[in-house]
């Protein structure tokens, strides 16, 4: 058959079934999905609305399936080759089609509130806490490591964090410092059965034999420091030891009142350095000399030496190291003597040293990042650092209480990761950085024809991200979003090219529901026109993914892209734009 006969073909068929649609009712849920109120008025992502973060799950299976779906259109049917045969005015129509159907249904949404914008950047994430946040770059992305602070409950209400509960590090990382993958977290205390708590990470990579291996070190609670190994960033991790690195019995140890927040410094010429400590004995503000330094064996899970002492005036805690410019920075947390002089200018602000070798003596120079209730309502606490050098500029990643006072109205201590831009100055001393919300600028594109995992997001109402089995072609941990009706997913600074344009959309999802969902496509604004439509019927289960091919309209340039859905819980694993 012609091109131009199928094309008038698809497009009469296509309008026979908008009118056979139309005439059947769909049941349009009265609910948010999981039936909170989240509270009225559209949200664009133009403004800061809330979401309640919620800790990942396993991607188990359900008993939600059915046979059958409600949808008169049935997308699922067409193939890639099928997709590329297709006319513009053939997609265009396909589109169209669809948009009679959903368009109203996906205006009358109530849309599940998110915490971001795309204007704001900070926190990282919103779908979990993650304080204490190390930031390690490998392969041209950066993944930062969390302390998962998750939520404490008395009598059925949130209480104040005793960071008791922790025993789990999240993993997050982004090519561009806007879109952020989730990786999930790592269950450290099942990986290392004689830990009970993980805080404060930190991260590094180093070849060992030819192969690149990456280590994971953690405090368990303020006893002492474990490592855990892996192949890739991501794990799958394990506990190369059996036992902690750093203990009490560890020489130069005894007298250190927190065996924790470790930081790590592979040198130029592959020695490593571990820094850690923290706490005041007896009265000592102004010299507590708690901080220490060990060199550690190529290995990187033993010490080569006795640890050093590190004095550093008014020291907390909150190790961090740098080598700039030929010197090594090591930064840390102010403590909250009320001794303000000349050498602790603020309480918990971040301060430095600088020395011509790891492992010191180390000058003190000054601050450079002061409190964060400087700068977020008031919300002060332990301050917490990590800084590092991406594609030409220096970034320091923090942690701050602002999200949980977002969502909950007060504070109990429940923490999440920020960046923003920090400068070298020309003579090595370190400006004063202007922590905010605005975070910082997007410094690559992502790539729409690439496979990107639907938990890379930008800013999201409403969205959980789920373990799952499915194995993912990025990396060696996968996880899934799962979605609800009226939540949302936005990525952004998406580069479409200035060529032929997109032709389609793939799209792989999982669903149990009879209903039966949708989602909706749309560039720069939730509310804006539908570029493309994915009906999403059921795969026989929540666990279920199959791939979905739909047309889209022509898309070329520099776009935000957001996804926005409707019906059933349903699960995405990732999404492709195919070109024509």
């Amino acid at each position: 058959m012609k091109t131009k006969y199928k094309g008038a073909l698809i497009y009469l068929l296509l309008s026979l079934i908008v009118i056979l649609s139309l005439t059947v009712p769909l049941f349009v849920s009265g609910c948010g999905g999981r039936g909170i109120d989240i509270g009225s008025g559209d949200n664009n992502g133009d403004d800061d609305n809330n979401t309640a973060p919620t800790t990942s799950s396993t991607d188990e299976e359900t008993d939600n399936e059915s046979e059958t779906t409600e949808f008169s259109v049935n997308s699922s049917d067409i193939d890639e080759k099928e997709l590329i045969s297709m006319t513009t005015a053939d997609r265009e129509a396909f589109v169209a089609a669809l948009d009679e159907k959903y368009k109203e249904l996906f205006k009358s949404l109530k849309v599940s509130k998110s915490y971001k914008s795309a204007k704001n950047h900070n926190p990282l994430i919103t779908q979990r806490f993650g304080a204490d946040p190390f930031a390690m770059v490998y392969d041209g992305r950066v993944y930062v490591y969390t302390t998962n602070d998750v939520y404490e409950y008395e009598n059925g209400k949130i209480k104040s964090n005793s960071y008791g509960k922790i025993n789990t590090i999240n993993c997050i990382s982004s090519a561009d410092l806007v879109n952020w993958t989730d990786h999930g977290t790592i269950p450290v205390t099942q990986i290392a059965k004689w830990a009970w708590n993980s805080w404060a990470p930190c991260a590094t990579w180093r070849e060992i034999d030819g192969k690149v291996k990456f280590f994971l070190y953690f405090a368990n609670s303020a006893g002492g420091i474990g490592v855990l190994e892996a192949d890739s960033p991501t794990g799958p991790w394990k506990d190369p030891l059996g036992r902690a690195l750093i203990t009490k019995s560890t020489p130069n140890c005894a007298d250190v009142t927190w065996l924790f927040d470790p930081a790590i410094l592979v040198d130029d010429d592959g020695s490593a350095y571990l820094y850690f400590g923290g706490g005041i004995p007896g009265e000592q503000y102004a010299h507590p000399k708690t901080a220490r330094v060990v060199k550690l064996k190529d290995d990187m899970i033993s010490l080569d030496g006795t640890p050093v002492t590190i004095d550093a005036p008014f020291f907390f805690e909150d190790s961090g190291i740098n080598k700039i410019n030929g010197k090594y920075y090591y930064s840390y947390c102010l403590n909250w003597s009320d001794d303000v002089n000349e050498k602790n200018p603020a309480k918990a602000n971040i301060a430095y040293m600088v020395s011509d070798s790891p492992m010191g003596p180390f000058t003190y120079v000054g601050t450079f990042l002061q409190n964060p209730g400087v700068f977020f309502d008031g919300l002060y606490g332990n301050n917490h650092h990590s800084v590092i050098e991406f594609k030409g500029q220096y970034y320091v990643f923090y942690h701050a209480m602002y999200l949980e006072k977002k969502m909950n109205g007060v504070s109990n201590g429940y923490r999440s990761a920020h960046v923003n831009k920090v400068k070298i100055n020309d003579n090595g001393t370190i400006a004063q950085v202007q922590a905010n919300v605005a975070g910082v600028d997007q410094v690559a594109f992502l790539d729409p024809y690439a496979w990107n995992e639907a938990e890379t997001i930008s800013f999201m109402g409403g969205v959980e991200t789920i373990k799952t089995t499915e194995k993912s072609p990025n990396f060696s941990a996968n996880m899934v979003a799962e979605v609800s009706e009226g939540d949302f997913i936005c990525v952004q600074g998406v580069n479409f090219g200035d060529g032929a344009g997109t032709a389609g959309l793939k799209v792989r999802v999982a669903s149990g529901g009879s209903k039966g969902s949708a989602i909706k496509v749309s560039l720069d604004s939730r509310t804006g026109d539908a570029v493309a439509y994915v009906e999403v019927p059921s795969t026989g289960g929540i666990t279920t993914y199959t791939d979905i091919i739909v047309p889209t309209k022509n898309i070329t340039g520099v776009h935000d892209v957001y996804f926005s859905f409707w019906g059933d819980e349903f699960r995405i694993d990732g999404w492709q734009f195919l070109s024509e």
